[in-house]
Parts: structure tokens; sequence; C-alpha cells
């Protein structure tokens, strides 16, 4: 029985040509060797499984290559090609920084360099995973790395190259390797399985692709499960129950459900998936991609930023079609504010659940029934005053004129739940221009918060002090919520009713009477006319200032002015060396 050999290392490539993903940095190494022009030091940083250590090895042998073809490739029939390709070349070094750390090891590394090698041009030295030296091995190994023997070339190789410390930067050529992308992985996994005799659907690659995450030394591992689990003939299904991968049938009911506000779908959607074992978060995390998707596919320019198969692609852009772009973007909204708050949930299914019913309700919001209720609810007090009910209109003889002018049209009943009962003689009352413009009572204007409506004053009447008070503080207790420093100033002040019916407020600061005139001065001023039924009161405020015109602040100031008053207190602060507070 023949040992069995992965794929990663069965097909890992051998020359630049088969490198996958990675044409930018493959250019780069062969004209620097087709033109001679070869540093003493690389880095190769990047994540993993995309072929930085293979371009190593590939780099290595063709500068050793006695016979470089053209393109810059090697022969692969000279000595140094036959040894490297039989692993038994002596010029290439390879060491694991991981294991070979400490300053010890660097030392011996630095010895070993100098010894030329035996066939060949180059002595090439490959440390991987190069961030697990320490700072002193970091530092020993500075000038080897600067000025090595002439036939000494470093390829330090990292997936964390923020850990490695500048000085080492500085001295190499970096070639940052990318991840590769889902179709580049996809045909060398058709040309793998093609030579594997595997039979495999495209759905199928596609999803071993994605699972990947941009390695092709994973994809080739997963490729390689799978077909121990399937046998010679990989299909969609097997990959995604050998994976535990979402099918993307879920995704597309759960929005075609939402988007039709079929709450009774979604939820029991959800219910089957989590019955098969997938958890909330990932399944979340699904759907928002998933509607990333949808976004992309309604877009001739970004349909290519979609990494799937064509069968599936064309389910896109069909679903895309009937999905509103306001749909998307707050069903995206939602599935995100899930995923952060996700791991604090006491109750996680629920949360997924509500954000799901939201994401239903969307589609309400859509038809307009929603604002339309918003709009009806929005309708103030004031409104529902002009509202008059047309006469009513019978089959019964016509009444005699003077009969007619006796009937006065109804005026529509007031919802309980929005303002007070209206009594019956209110409603033969009439609104005069003079009280109107007076401020008596507001006309047509809109308020936050109405008050409640009294008869109009047929003419300014008198107050009594006690009045004024009464009203004052009950303006105060409306106002409590909704500014609760304003309230407790107007019930701590005690309005002055000067001669002429205008009412002086004295406030403690400047920065009081500006916020107090810009928001609420307006608003007291109606209250007290129409709480007190006199169109003539006016409002002034000032602020209430010192002795000396100034006011009061900080702890100095104030002793200060009280100094001013008794001249005692200075004496008494000098001889027991006091502070202000």
């Amino acid at each position: 029985m023949d040992n069995f050999i992965v794929s990663a290392r069965k097909y890992r490539p051998a020359t630049f040509d088969m490198v996958v993903g990675q044409d930018t940095i493959t250019t780069t190494l062969r004209n620097a060797i087709r033109n001679n022009l070869l540093a003493q030091a690389y880095l190769f940083c990047g994540p993993r499984g995309v072929g930085k250590t293979t371009c190593a090895r590939i780099f290595a042998k063709t500068i050793n290559c006695s016979n470089t073809g053209p393109d810059g490739e090697a022969c692969d029939k000279c000595e140094s090609c036959t040894s490297f390709n039989s692993q038994a070349s002596f010029n290439i070094h390879e060491l694991d920084a991981a294991s070979n750390n400490s300053v010890d090891d660097i030392r011996n590394l630095t010895d070993q360099v100098r010894i030329p090698p035996q066939i060949g041009r180059f002595s090439v030295y490959i440390i991987d995973e190069v961030h697990m030296l320490s700072t002193q091995a970091f530092n020993a190994f500075l000038k080897t790395l600067e000025e090595p023997p002439s036939h000494a070339i470093f390829i330090l190789a990292t997936t964390e190259k923020h850990k490695i410390i500048p000085t080492i930067l500085s001295r190499c050529q970096i070639f940052d390797f990318n991840r590769i992308n889902v179709d580049d992985i996809v045909q060398r996994l058709s040309w793998v399985a093609g030579n594997e005799g595997v039979i495999a659907e495209h759905e199928a690659l596609h999803v071993i692709a994605t699972k990947a995450d941009g390695a092709m030394r994973d994809a080739l591992s997963i490729f390689d499960q799978i077909v121990s689990f399937s046998g010679k003939t990989i299909t969609y299904a097997d990959v995604i129950a050998n994976l535990n991968v979402l099918d993307y049938e879920y995704y597309f009911r759960i929005t075609a459900a939402a988007m039709e506000g079929d709450v009774t779908s979604v939820l029991l959607t959800y219910n089957e998936i989590l019955n098969k074992g997938f958890d909330g978060y990932n399944f979340m995390a699904g759907l928002n991609n998933h509607l990333r998707d949808l976004l992309v596919s309604r877009d001739e320019a970004t349909v290519k930023l979609l990494e799937t198969s064509p069968s599936i692609r064309q389910r896109y852009r069909e679903q895309a079609v009937r999905a509103q772009l306001p749909f998307i973007y707050e069903a995206l909204d939602i599935g995100s504010q899930c995923m952060l708050n996700f791991k604090a949930s006491k109750n996680q299914r629920l949360h997924v659940e509500l954000a799901l019913l939201r994401m239903c309700n969307l589609s309400a919001s859509a038809t307009g029934e929603e604002s339309k209720k918003k709009v009806d609810s929005r309708l103030t007090d004031e409104d529902q005053d002009f509202k008059v009910a047309p006469p009513q209109r019978t089959h019964a003889a016509p009444q005699p004129p003077a009969a007619q002018t006796a009937v006065s049209p109804a005026v529509a009943p007031r919802p309980a739940a929005q303002s007070p009962k209206i009594n019956a003689a209110d409603d033969t009352k009439k609104v005069s221009i003079k009280d109107i413009m007076a401020g008596t009572k507001p006309a047509t204007s809109v308020v936050n918060e109405p008050e409640p409506e009294i008869d109009a004053p047929a003419a300014d009447r008198e107050f009594t002090p006690e009045e004024l008070r009464n009203a004052w503080n009950s303006f105060a207790d409306d106002i409590k919520e909704e500014s609760p420093r304003i309230s407790v100033t107007l019930t701590a002040v005690t309005p002055e009713l000067l001669p002429d019916r205008t009412i002086l407020l004295k406030l403690d600061n400047l920065t009081l009477k500006e916020a107090f005139d810009n928001n609420f001065k307006p608003r007291l001023e109606g209250h007290l006319r129409r709480t007190l039924r006199n169109g003539t009161i006016q409002l002034q405020t000032t602020v209430e200032a010192t002795e000396r015109g100034e006011i009061l602040y900080s702890s100095e100031q104030k002793f200060n002015h009280l100094a001013a008053r008794n001249p005692a207190l200075k004496e008494l602060k000098k001889t027991f060396n006091l502070d202000f507070e």
C-alpha cells in the first residue's frame, strides 16, 4: 500500500508559473533573477497558506540553477535542480524561528553563513515564522542580515509583519502576499480534481473555496477531507453537510419571507436552522453577507464583487430585482446591531427572532401604511377643533326658514384621550379677532403640548397676585419634565407685578436669562394671558446683580463682596491664614 501524500504537498508549485494568485510577486522575482538584481535579504509576509514558503523555495532553486531559462524559470535538469527536487540540496537551509529563537541559535546561524556553497552560487537561508525571534535575537541578527557574505541570501517569512522590529524591516525587500480570490482557488481545485479522477460540482468547489478564506493550502486540505467523505464524486449537498455550512436556500427563503412580511415563515425557517445545529450568531453573519450580496447584485458595475458560482449569482440577481434599496439598507442595519449585541443577550434566540421580526416589519413601512398612521396620530387639538361635521340630511320635508336659521352646525366631538370634554355652552361662543391678536387664544399655530382651552374673555380683566402666583406655578409644573432647571427657578422666584401689567422676572445669571428668553418666555406669556384672561400682560426678564453690578460666581468674588460690607473679615482671614473654602 502506497503512502498517501496530501494534496497540499503533492501539488505544491515547483515553478513560478504554478503559483496561484501572486502574479505581481512572481513577476518581480523572475525579473530580478533574469537581470541579476538580487538583494541580500527578502521578507515575505501575508496570511497563511498563500505561498510564502513555496515562493521562497522556488526562488532559492532558480537562483542556483545553472541553465535558467529566458523566462526566469529553472531548468529542472541540472545538478542543483535535481538535488533540490529530491530534497537533497545543501544550498538551501530552512529554519523554524519558533524553536530557534534565542541569541545562541542566531550565533550558530552566523557561523554557518560563512561557509560557501559546494554546488551552485548561493546559500539560501529560509527562516520561517521569523516574528517568533526574541528582541535580543533580532538585534544579534542585524549585522549579519545587513552585510552577509556575497554567497548568502536570507528569505524571512512571517504571518505577523507588525511584530518585526523596524531595524530588520529596513534591511529587507518586503513582499506582501495577498489572499487568493475564490475564482483562482476554484480553478486550481478543478485542476487537482481532474488529476485525481474526482468529479466535483462547481457549486461544491465554490463552497470549499469560500470556506478556505483565501488560503490555497486550506482549500486543498478541505478537498482531501471531502474526498474521504464522499469518494470520487463531490456534490454540493455533501460539502455543506460535511463542513457544517448553511445552505444558500435558507437565506433566500428568509429574505423573501421578510420582504413579504411573512412572520410565520421566517420564524419557522429559523427554527429549522437551529434544529440542524447552527449557531444564531453565525446565521446572522451569513444573513448579513446575503443582504450585502443582494446589494452588490443590483448594479452591473458591482456584481463582479459577488464571489459565487454562476447559478447562484443568477438567483441573487433575480431576488435583488424584487428587493427595494430601503429594505436592504434597513435590514443590514438591523442585522449589524443584532450581531453587536448578540454576546451580551441573555436570550440569544429571542434576540435573533426580534431582529427578524423587525426585518419583516420593514415591508409594512415600505407600503406607507405605517407612515399614514403616524401622520394621523400627529393631529393636534387645534386641528380637531376645526373639524366641523356636515349638517345631517334626511328625506323628511324641508323646515321653514325660521326653523332653519335656529339650527347651528354641531362641532365634531373631540376624543376623550386627546382633550377635555367641551360643554354645550362653549360651542356657541365666538372668537374675536381682537382676542386672537392680543394673544388670549392661539389661532391655528401648532404647539407641542396644547394648553387646556378656556372661554375667550370679552375684555381684559383684573387679577390678584395670588391668581398670578397660581398661574405661574402651574406653568412651572407643566415644564418640569421638559426642563427641570427652569421649573425649579420659576418655583423659587416671586414674580413682581408692575403697575402697567408688566411682570418682572429676576434671574441669577445671563446664561439662564438667555436660555429662558429663547425657549420659555413666549410660552409663559401666552399661558398667563390665557389663564388670567388678560391680553395686556407682558413679561420682562433681567439679571439680578450685586451692588457692584457683578454676578458672584466664585468663592473669592463672594468673599470680596462680603468684605466690602464688613472689613473685619479681611483681618480675620489674615490673622488665621484662612482660605476661601
